[in-house]
């Protein structure tokens, strides 16, 4: 369009579109890697090292690989826009990519757009000047409006008739000064958006690293700064996956009412920047966890580990996707002890793992409840049905965990610990009433799809935590102990 807004006439031509990051918010060969990774991720893997200085004939395998709909995928709204004028004017709309033709001719089907498509083969590359040659040799010098949005795209602008320059700021400026007609289109992406991807509210989740802490009663500077970094290396570890977790569901996120707003799942975040940052914030979780101590950073890989696993298969089992939540929350309290270098009790584990049991199946409560049919929810293995299963394996955690908690009060270290044994037992009752209502408000639907998060903002439920967490601090004598010591 021009500067008024309006969209430049040129004749008859015919539009050509590029597809990654022009016509699409993002990269089919980013998408069929990480579509890969979760159906075939060994095949996938060797694809990549096999021909990976061929990309030709390694986008045509990963596309042999893959299932991917590509009617999901995000289009930019401008070069929609474009797209929708060219089409009222009568003329052509055609899609040149350096993509794979399978994927590029089946965009087109879906988007209405011209069944002729100039894209790369098995054994051609089709871009930069390659591209602009055949373009070219089809419709002649000039003959052709192209859409771009990179440098490389500069042998075909060169070549066109007009140029729709999508957020390549520096490339709109030299065709202007060459004379070029040029159409500006918004693109690009933006810091706040990576921020986003990396969930940093999910990050209040790392407070479980204080558990040891609170319940050995250990509150030196030295021990808190030390679990405060344990903190920070975890929040950079979990947002690393974070991103290779959103980067394997793009099309369950697409299909999701919700997380289809997600910044890689709605092209608001190139998927090479996210994996760029998600590698960046996993490298900085491992240089904090070495300089804590080589136990927690082996708790840190095992971490990492683990939540990948779940990442490209985990998630996908039923039942051990619950357990492997659960582990993972259990695997928090670990690593709090040992960058404390405070003794977790067995006990203390037994009740946090079964607590976190009931809270996955609250998780998935909220999900199938909140789904519009009976099927299964898209990435998972559960579908409305398994309400009554779910319910009754939340119950069951609900009972191992105060059972655990009851148990504790019994040993040595509970004895020496909180000297007031009955107030013990009395917290049980608020604990018990808070995992009852988490459970309830998941059943029917009332909460977010993080319980953690969810839990993190409800006021009424802080307000029954803080009542149990006051009882044990006074079954310990922590509210004497400091008073006399600021009134010392």
């Amino acid at each position: 369009m021009d500067d008024t807004g309006t969209f430049m006439k040129t004749e008859t031509k015919p539009l050509v579109l590029d597809v990654d990051g022009t016509f699409l918010k993002t990269d089919l060969l980013f998408e069929t890697f990480w579509a890969g990774l979760g159906q075939a991720p060994i095949a996938t893997i060797h694809a990549v090292f096999a021909h990976l200085t061929d990309p030709a004939w390694l986008k045509a395998r990963l596309v042999d690989l893959t299932e991917i709909r590509t009617d999901l995928m995000p289009v930019n709204e401008g070069v929609a826009d474009a797209v929708a004028a060219a089409k009222a004017e009568g003329r052509e709309v055609v899609l040149a990519s350096a993509s794979n033709e399978a994927l590029v001719k089946r965009l087109a089907a879906d988007h209405g757009l011209s069944p002729r498509v100039f894209a790369s083969s098995e054994t051609q590359n089709l871009k930069g000047r390659r591209k602009a040659a055949a373009l070219v040799e089809a419709y002649g010098e000039a003959g052709f409006d192209y859409a771009g949005n990179d440098t490389v795209d500069r042998e075909v602008w060169s070549h066109a008739n007009a140029a729709l320059v999508v957020g390549d700021t520096a490339s709109a400026k030299l065709l202007e000064g060459q004379g070029k007609p040029v159409t500006r289109i918004a693109g690009g992406w933006s810091p706040r958006g990576v921020l986003k991807a990396l969930r940093p509210h999910q990050w209040v989740k790392n407070v479980l690293l204080f558990v040891p802490v609170l319940a050995a009663h250990d509150f030196t500077l030295s021990t808190l700064i030390s679990v405060l970094f344990g903190m920070l290396a975890f929040s950079f570890a979990a947002s690393s996956i974070y991103v290779v977790n959103d980067l394997l569901d793009l099309e369950a996120d697409r299909l999701h009412v919700k997380k289809k707003h997600r910044p890689f799942a709605s092209g608001a975040v190139p998927i090479s920047v996210g994996m760029a940052a998600g590698a960046g914030v996993g490298a900085a979780a491992l240089v904090v966890a070495a300089i804590l101590s080589p136990a927690f950073l082996a708790v840190i890989v095992g971490y990492m580990i683990l939540s990948l696993a779940y990442s490209l298969k985990l998630k996908r089992l039923r039942w051990i996707d619950i357990a492997v939540l659960a582990g993972l929350y259990t695997i928090r309290v670990v690593a709090g002890a040992y960058a404390s270098g405070v003794e977790v009790s067995g006990y203390l584990l037994a009740f946090i793992f079964p607590a976190f049991l009931t809270l996955g199946c609250v998780k998935r409560l909220t999900e199938v409840t909140l789904a519009h049919g009976d099927e299964r929810l898209p990435g998972r293995g559960y579908g409305k049905p398994d309400r009554p299963d779910l319910l009754n394996v939340a119950i069951l955690g609900m009972v191992g965990a105060l059972v655990s908690f009851f148990l504790y009060s019994f040993t040595d270290q509970a004895v020496a610990l909180y000297p007031t044994q009955w107030l013990v037992w009395a917290a049980l009752i608020p604990i018990a009433w808070w995992l009852i209502r988490m459970v309830r408000l998941g059943y029917y639907g009332k909460q977010d799809h993080d319980p953690i998060v969810f839990a993190m903002k409800d006021k009424r439920g802080l307000g029954i935590l803080m009542i149990a967490i006051a009882l044990l601090f006074q079954a310990a004598g922590l509210w004497e102990q400091w008073v006399s010591a600021a009134l010392n």
